[in-house]
């Protein structure tokens, strides 16, 4: 396996590259360290900055202990940011791209998104967005699942990097019973109203499971969870509930100005929710143009 794992030098990309190594122990995998320098300065500082990059790649590498007998390769890359990392997972040929969680902007995010979320619009890897410390492999996995194919690819491709071997898995499903609304308004006696939305719940519960076993993913021993509500009030809380190490989810391959002004679900996950999160987009073989 090919592990990616970006860094900046900074304490947020050093959770990331110490998670990185972790997985690449776990895995055997090797892992490309790379730092970007941007080109939108004089030459002749990118010449310098690029010098001194590949040294501190070189100290890193070696005094962080994840990266103890883990095939480690670093490069210093020239260009945008989230371009170039892209550039280079694709090179690399990498299974996973590992990235810390960066300082956000606010108007700028808006419009543009963060590197991470560039990375995960813009390209075809599964990307680790590393918030918290790194102690143990992640023990406690939540995966929010809407029976579409992208939230099935990405629990195949947590299963394939590693992450969720050995963890406690829930999969967690948001639904709406959309007649709740009518039968209040009705005047319906609440204790017809929650018979319907438990034979709704019921219903949801057992297409979920039939999802998972089309999906081949029917022996991963996860617990399932079907909860009311929005699907982002769901997840999140979910995740105060469950407390997870690590969040899995899938994203659409919607693009434009449609994603930038409307965002997303995952969007909405990566930018509120403190806990490491694997976005994975969708297969290149997928239909990327759907909502």
């Amino acid at each position: 396996m090919q592990i990616l794992a970006a860094t900046d030098f900074s304490t947020r990309s050093q959770r990331a590259l110490r998670r990185a190594g972790q997985l690449a122990q776990a895995t055997a995998a090797e892992l490309a360290i790379v730092h970007v320098v941007d080109d939108d300065q004089p030459q002749r500082l990118v010449e310098m900055e690029a010098r001194e990059s590949e040294r501190m790649l070189t100290e890193l590498i070696g005094a962080v202990s994840e990266l103890r007998d883990v095939r480690c390769h670093p490069r210093v890359v020239i260009g945008d940011p989230f371009d170039a990392i892209v550039r280079t997972a694709v090179a690399q040929t990498a299974d996973l791209i590992v990235m810390g969680a960066h300082r956000k902007q606010l108007l700028r995010d808006i419009f543009v998104g963060t590197t991470v979320e560039r990375v995960i619009r813009t390209g075809h890897h599964p990307v680790l967005m590393v918030n918290n410390e790194v102690n143990l492999p992640y023990e406690v996995v939540l995966s929010p699942v809407d029976l579409s194919d992208a939230s099935a690819n990405a629990i195949r491709a947590a299963r394939t990097v590693g992450v969720i071997d050995g963890a406690r898995l829930e999969i967690l499903h948001a639904f709406l019973p959309v007649g709740k609304g009518k039968m209040s308004m009705a005047g319906l006696d609440q204790a017809d109203i929650d018979e319907y939305v438990s034979s709704e719940r019921q219903e949801v519960t057992e297409d979920l499971t039939a999802f998972l076993l089309e999906s081949d993913l029917g022996g991963l021993g996860a617990s399932l969870r079907v909860e009311e509500g929005g699907a982002f009030e769901v997840i999140s809380a979910g995740v105060d509930r469950m407390r997870p190490d690590l969040l899995v989810i899938g994203t659409h391959g919607r693009s434009g100005l449609l994603k930038v002004l409307l965002g997303s679900v995952t969007e909405e996950v990566l930018r509120s929710l403190n806990v490491d999160i694997l976005a994975v987009p969708p297969n290149k073989r997928e239909d990327i143009t759907g909502p």
